[in-house]
């Protein structure tokens, strides 16, 4: 019988063309970071070319760097309308992803985003026409992130047709957490080929075809890839979603739920399904652990097995439902490893003061970004089947207590003895500000973007 090691081994044989790919979709985000995503609107076709010309000399590969100076790093992307705006011909452009060529402000209602997080008070120009390029720029430091800029902005001198649009900073919070104060970044998926270790010794590598277009999936078979293969191959399709975090609400549900303050920290674990520290409930049900939480080889070194019936974690807590590990095994019916994404978010805006219950009116939140072979297969069945349905875990009109679209009229659900809790009117602690779907190509793709001539 193969061994853990014979699995990973194997896995870990095939040769990426890391020259090719992109730094950000394979690239760990640095911790502490700081980061800014700017949005672009392409009206000369001419322009637009040029400028995809000159990010050619900023964009980073994925092949590792001892160059410290390089830890900062720019990703770009194109919408469909941008690369409409590029020239791309419509055979090229047909040959996308439908969910893609859709756009996420078409699919919002499939998502769950209706209400207040519905298109209509999305932040403009998100999910609008006018949204063509991304680009994403990520550093350690300030120094650095400035000069990574000013690299960006010298390809937008003197190309009139193509106008900066929309901008978000970002940065890793004083307390190295997200707004509603948990430790984020945990528990990505190792990527075979990619020279980057499993954080997670029970889990090997998830096939590369997964996150990075030309390659086999877990299916063992290769995803649909866009055509021309110059344009497709190593390429990776990105969802980019402004994510506003009401905190101050957050914090009032638990106050008003619980006993104490350690009964609120307890109730805000089980939603999360790990300690703000990032120390796992299925390891430390208890109480929290900071030494675990910090400790990058043992915080995600765990599976559900032992826990199938959430005693220790909920099944309906959101780090479960986004990744359920071994917890379907089971029936056999459903392989995780099809639904696995890798996660890019960061933080915007202040941290709301401690022991605050009201809203300041401050914007904060969270910029969620993915990178993926399968919109569909991945964010999307995640989003729609785990996130904002119940059906998998048995309980169908429970959404993610923290991240689903809550109306005020769901609930959540924590297994105890002799008979478990049930919570309600759950009010919603995030809410979509605006979203869209680009394209990352390989560095090749984007010299034949620069170089069309239709």
């Amino acid at each position: 019988m193969a061994t853990m090691v014979d699995n990973l081994t194997a896995r870990q044989s095939i040769n990426l063309e890391l020259d090719d790919i992109q730094s950000g979709a394979l690239h760990e985000r640095p911790s502490p970071y700081v980061g800014t995503y700017l949005l672009l609107r392409i009206d000369n076709r001419a322009a637009g070319r040029e400028l995809v010309r000159r990010l050619l000399g900023i964009v980073d590969s994925a092949r590792p760097s001892t160059d410290s100076a390089r830890d900062a790093w720019i990703t770009v992307a194109f919408t469909y309308e941008g690369l409409k705006a590029l020239g791309v011909p419509q055979d090229s452009l047909d040959s996308f992803a439908p969910e893609f060529k859709q756009g996420m402000a078409a699919r919002a209602a499939e998502l769950g985003d209706v209400g207040e997080s519905s298109p209509a008070h999305w932040e403009k120009p998100l999910g609008t026409p006018d949204v063509h390029v991304a680009l994403a720029a990520l550093s350690p430091d300030s120094a650095r992130l400035e000069a990574t800029l000013a690299r960006a902005r010298r390809t937008l001198e003197e190309l009139p047709g193509v106008t900066l649009i929309w901008r978000q900073d970002c940065y890793q919070l004083p307390t190295g957490r997200t707004s509603f104060g948990f430790k984020d970044g945990i528990g990505q998926p190792a990527v075979e080929g990619s020279g980057i270790a499993s954080s997670n010794p029970n889990e090997t590598p998830i096939k590369a075809g997964e996150f990075i277009l030309g390659y086999p999936d877990e299916t063992a078979g290769l995803p649909p890839m866009p055509t021309p293969d110059v344009l497709g191959r190593n390429g990776t399709y990105i969802v980019f979603r402004k994510l506003q975090t009401r905190v101050a609400a957050y914090r009032r549900y638990l106050q008003a739920k619980a006993k104490d303050r350690e009964g609120a920290a307890l109730l805000g674990a089980k939603m999360v399904g790990r300690w703000q520290s990032g120390a796992p409930l299925v390891l430390s049900p208890d109480r929290d652990d900071p030494e675990l939480g910090a400790d990058p080889h043992r915080n995600n070194d765990f599976l559900y097995r032992d826990d199938l019936r959430g005693f220790k974690c909920p099944a309906g807590a959101h780090a479960r439902r986004a990744n359920p590990r071994d917890a379907l095994d089971n029936d056999g019916s459903v392989n995780v490893g099809l639904h696995r994404m890798i996660r890019r978010g960061t933080s915007y805006g202040p941290v709301l003061p401690e022991g605050v219950l009201e809203e300041d009116g401050v914007d904060r939140g969270i910029i969620f970004v993915f990178a993926g072979a399968h919109i569909k297969r991945q964010f999307e069945f995640v989003k729609t089947q785990w996130l904002n349905n119940g059906i998998f875990i048995g309980v169908p009109v429970d959404k993610d207590p923290l991240a689903g679209p809550n109306d005020g009229s769901g609930g959540f659900t924590v297994p105890e003895k002799p008979i478990r809790r049930r919570l309600r009117n759950l009010p919603a602690f995030v809410v979509t500000r605006g979203g869209e779907y680009g394209f990352a190509p390989g560095l090749r793709a984007l010299r034949w973007l620069a170089e069309l001539e239709t």
